[in-house]
């Protein structure tokens, strides 16, 4: 199993008492050195502003990477940028590009890119959410224009709905967005009834759902789905805040959850797509759930 990370995403600065916090990856990149001692760990590389511009408008590039950024920058009343930001925003990209690349060329069957901030709540034209940058759909993008895939499946279990990730490939058969997520619950997107081009499936859960209500929406509705659509490639927006102790929502996950989603999501690849698996990490507040989950996740990947 292959890790990308870099010390630049612990110096995107969102302000203090900031929920999305160095502290949320400091957490992750420990727990699973601690782990898996045999991680293939790598420095995530600058994504290419032609990868961002597959899916992000030119005007949004230009305000991430082109201004001046002294102090604190507010794009939104939850996003905000700090002179670390542009090149934080770059590399949690550019890991997820080099992820794709690496399964894709056979060096390893699975990758988890350990970056910061997350990404899947900025649309093609604003950052908003914590996110910038949505790498996870630079990674896709990347997938099906640079590499040629016919079918990328991206997989979205963060607690809040990825409607980023949803506006841009909503019209793109290509790929398909496959979600569960807490609602009603910020950002109010992903309805049952949101279909694109046939490449959307979302599953909103209520406040409350526990551990057999969301496995059981997962093996009776969307995991068929992503094995009727027989991707190529597996993208995983891993975010840890359905966690019942995650303090920005309400549903009941252990870590023992997130261990089982991940082993169904690998048994798809296997399927399907030679192994080839990339998980991103998204959200997830609470530094014990993202210790717990993010070894859970890995272990269910097959690391260890």
């Amino acid at each position: 199993m292959r890790v990308y990370t870099h010390p630049a995403c612990l110096d995107h600065q969102p302000g203090a008492g900031h929920p999305e916090c160095p502290a949320r990856l400091e957490a992750v990149t420990g727990a699973l050195r601690a782990a898996f001692p045999d991680l293939d760990w790598r420095e995530a590389p600058q994504a290419d502003r032609s990868a961002l511009l597959r899916v992000h408008a030119r005007e949004l590039v230009a305000r991430v990477l082109d201004r001046p950024v002294e102090g604190l920058v507010r794009l939104d009343e939850d996003t905000a940028m700090s002179p670390g930001s542009p090149e934080a925003a770059l590399r949690a990209a550019g890991a997820v590009v080099a992820a794709v690349d690496a399964v894709l060329g056979g060096d390893v069957p699975r990758a988890f890119c350990a970056v910061r901030p997350p990404g899947h709540h900025s649309t093609r034209d604003v950052a908003m959410g914590f996110c910038l940058f949505n790498a996870v759909a630079v990674g896709a993008a990347h997938a099906v224009e640079a590499r040629g895939l016919a079918r990328v499946s991206v997989v979205d279990f963060d607690v809040h709905h990825g409607n980023g990730t949803q506006d841009i490939f909503a019209s793109e058969p290509r790929v398909q967005y496959v979600s569960s997520h807490q609602s009603p619950l910020y950002p109010d997107s992903g309805a049952l009834e949101d279909r694109g081009v046939g490449n959307l499936v979302n599953q909103p859960l209520p406040p409350r759902t526990g551990s057999q209500e969301f496995r059981a929406r997962w093996r009776e509705r969307l995991l068929p789905a992503i094995d009727a659509f027989r991707p190529q490639l597996v993208l995983v927006s891993a975010g840890f805040d359905a966690h019942r102790l995650d303090p920005l929502a309400d549903l009941e996950l252990g870590g023992e959850d997130y261990r089982w989603l991940a082993a169904e999501l690998a048994a798809l690849a296997d399927r399907h797509a030679g192994g080839r698996l990339v998980s991103v990490l998204e959200g997830g507040y609470s530094l014990a759930a993202l210790r717990e989950c993010s070894v859970a996740h890995l272990r269910g990947l097959g690391a260890g």
